[in-house]
This record gives structure tokens, C-alpha cells and sequence, in this order.
């Protein structure tokens, strides 16, 4: 019983373990996009997600600024399934040169449920990039 037990503690201990260092690496490597931000800013997107090839985002949740529900200023696209979009994710914040509709980014999040599919590549891909952020 007791090797039983040590056996479920070290496989648990070893699955944190394992989450919790893919969550820093995830952050150390989407850093990197932020520090050298120069080469992305005037940009279109498809240029920064070229050059993402270890990881791609998730998910692409729409951001207004302030009262203005009309459009969406920035996108913020995280990299975990959607079961823990709302907890202390890594995000990559992305504003938008020119402010997007907000019709068409709604369209886009109801069409797949907030998951970034090729469409959302495709959307997002030809808007130009005015600032990048990247936090948890």
C-alpha cells in the first residue's frame, strides 16, 4: 500500500512538475516576441505568427477600449485549452494598428467559440500589429 502510494505521489508530483515548467518555457519563448517587438510593430500579423512555430495560440478573446464596444483595439490570445482561459494564463496582447469592427471579431468568436482556427489566422493574420504584450 505504501509503494502504492508513492508511486500516485511521485506521477502527480512529476505531472505538475511538467505543466508548471511547459507554462514558463511557453512564457520565456513568447518573450522573446515581446523583447524584439520592433521587427512586428507595423507589421501584419501573419509575420509574427510565421515566426511562432513552436507554439500557436489557443484562443482569441477581443478587447475593446474603454466605452468603445463598437470595436476591438487589441486581441488577447492565450495559449492553454479553454477549460483555464480564465486563470492566470500566459496572454499574448496584440492593439491593433487601426481599430477592428467589432462585428467582425465577434463573428469570428461565435463562429469557433474563442478557439483560434485558420480562420481566425486568416482574419487576424492581414492587421497590422501596433503593439505587443506579453504577461500572466
Amino acid at each position: 500500500m505504501k509503494n502504492q502510494l508513492k508511486i500516485i505521489l511521485l506521477i502527480s508530483l512529476t505531472l505538475f512538475c511538467s505543466k508548471a515548467f511547459g507554462q514558463i518555457d511557453t512564457l520565456n519563448y513568447l518573450k522573446q516576441f515581446e523583447v524584439n517587438k520592433n521587427n512586428y510593430v507595423g507589421q501584419p500579423m501573419s509575420k509574427l505568427l510565421n515566426d511562432m512555430i513552436e507554439i500557436k495560440p489557443k484562443t482569441a478573446w477581443s478587447a475593446s477600449k474603454g466605452n468603445k464596444k463598437i470595436t476591438t483595439a487589441a486581441t488577447r490570445f492565450k495559449f492553454c485549452e479553454m477549460d483555464y482561459s480564465f486563470h492566470n494564463v500566459i496572454t499574448l496582447w496584440i492593439e491593433w494598428q487601426n481599430e477592428i469592427p467589432r462585428d467582425q471579431t465577434k463573428y469570428y468568436e461565435q463562429k469557433n467559440g474563442f478557439y483560434f482556427t485558420n480562420d481566425e489566422k486568416s482574419f487576424y493574420g492581414s492587421k497590422i500589429v501596433k503593439d505587443i504584450k506579453v504577461f500572466r
